[in-house]
């Protein structure tokens, strides 16, 4: 039997995700009761620009007052989806406090303080989802703590930033520079005015702190997560690349380490096989591989970012906490048991393509490769090109930490027959 009190829920934020989230709550209320077993009631949007014209949301729902609309009491859900730390922070506290459950987009906020978000949760025994702080509409959160609850992730292998994969994409399949497919992004709508928070890996590293604080059962903070932008990849990248059968992709690493002991989390450009997967992922989708103990491999694929997709997301944690309101129960909590170390880039072992000017003249292969011996680092594939005194030498290497290779490379600077290093890149996804 369907409850016919509804269920009250307090919108906070009203842009491109958050009148998404009302449309749908307005067109689908029949369906969203009937799978909830009670219908449910926007009773209150709390905004900053109130004169704006909101189509679908009656005008007296309008607030500007997001703090007491949390406080209210009779709320049993607040939607979080103003982004950023501050206000957001606080009004969810408070939305605990006050006896509501929180369903939020917010990654920047989880990455920096998801602890004490799940602390004051668990304090009041209340919900905290959070589907669509990572990856749109792509169901993974819920798969990686409930799903994959009974295996052992090992790897977390994504493209997390829709924005990036369109650049890349498009340097990758028309060969433009950075630049020109960075303006054609912005053109699209796919990149912001200022597009520092994509291009530089802010964003995704926030969600591979999220996704490795998950996966592997331990406390990840955003501070825990190298990162490294995508600024510096050029036209030669791709073209080296591609000789080597593979493609680059901005990547969100979560990784634990080979005897168990230790996890480490990264974003960063790489070069991948195009036998793999992720290789495949075109334009501004997002794509996410989780190799596990019993599952084996699997990936998740979808439309990463936008109002409806986001929206969606939004609505399916919405749906699961109202039912846990119903049973009076929640849902999963934070799982930090595990409680592993979190390593240093210092650390992390894999593969590396290094492009060098050198001068060309008989006896700089040798002298290279003494370095890379001398440091430890094994050499897989050379390659030479030479002309009027000047050549390049592009050098893969076996698996080597970055520590190792940050030491090669800078005895490789110090050599008279080395102009510069001309690029550095990581080759992941074997």
């Amino acid at each position: 039997m369907m409850r016919t009190r509804p269920l009250k829920v307090a919108l906070l934020g009203c842009g491109v995700v958050g009148s998404e989230v009302a449309r749908i709550m307005t067109t689908h209320a029949a369906d969203l009761a009937a799978r909830i077993g009670a219908p449910v009631e926007l009773a209150g949007v709390a905004v900053r620009r109130p004169s704006k014209v909101r189509e679908g949301i009656d005008p007296a729902l309008i607030t500007t007052d997001a703090t007491a609309l949390v406080k209210r009491g009779d709320i049993d859900v607040v939607v979080e989806v103003i982004g950023g730390i501050e206000p957001a922070r606080t009004l969810i506290t408070t939305a605990f406090e006050h006896g509501a459950s929180v369903v939020s987009a917010n990654k920047a906020l989880l990455a920096q303080d998801g602890a004490a978000l799940h602390a004051a949760a668990e304090q009041h025994d209340k919900d905290l989802y959070y589907e669509a702080a990572v990856a749109g509409a792509i169901p993974l959160i819920r798969p990686l703590r409930e799903s994959l609850a009974g295996d052992k992730v090992n790897r977390v292998l994504g493209i997390v930033n829709g924005t990036t994969n369109f650049i890349l994409d498009k340097m990758d399949s028309t060969g433009a520079g950075y630049q020109e497919a960075l303006d054609e992004a912005t053109a699209l709508g796919y990149a912001e005015a200022d597009p520092t928070a994509d291009v530089e890996g802010f964003d995704a590293a926030a969600k591979a702190a999220i996704l490795a604080g998950i996966a592997f059962h331990t406390r990840v903070r955003l501070d825990d997560v190298y990162r490294e932008g995508m600024t510096e990849v050029t036209a030669a990248d791709f073209a080296s690349a591609k000789e080597m059968g593979c493609t680059i992709k901005l990547l969100a690493i979560c990784e634990r380490a080979e005897d168990g002991e230790s996890v480490t989390a990264r974003v960063h450009p790489a070069m991948i096989p195009l036998t793999h997967p992720l290789a495949s992922v075109r334009g501004a989708y997002n794509a996410v591989f989780v190799e596990s103990d019993a599952s084996g491999q699997l990936m998740f694929y979808g439309p990463g970012a936008g109002g409806s997709p986001t929206a969606s997301a939004v609505l399916g944690d919405l749906v699961a906490v109202c039912r846990n309101r119903l049973s009076g129960a929640t849902g999963p909590g934070e799982s930090a048991y595990a409680a592993l170390p979190v390593e240093g880039m210092g650390d992390v072992v894999t593969r590396y393509h290094i492009s060098l000017d050198v001068a060309d003249k008989p006896g700089v292969l040798a002298q290279v490769a003494t370095v890379f011996a001398e440091h430890g680092v094994s050499i897989d594939t050379v390659r030479q090109q030479g002309k009027d005194g000047e050549a390049s030498l592009v050098v893969v290497t076996h698996r080597a930490s970055d520590a190792a290779l940050g030491g090669t490379v800078e005895a490789l600077r110090k050599l008279d027959t080395v102009r510069g290093v001309a690029s550095i890149m990581r080759v992941e996804g074997e």
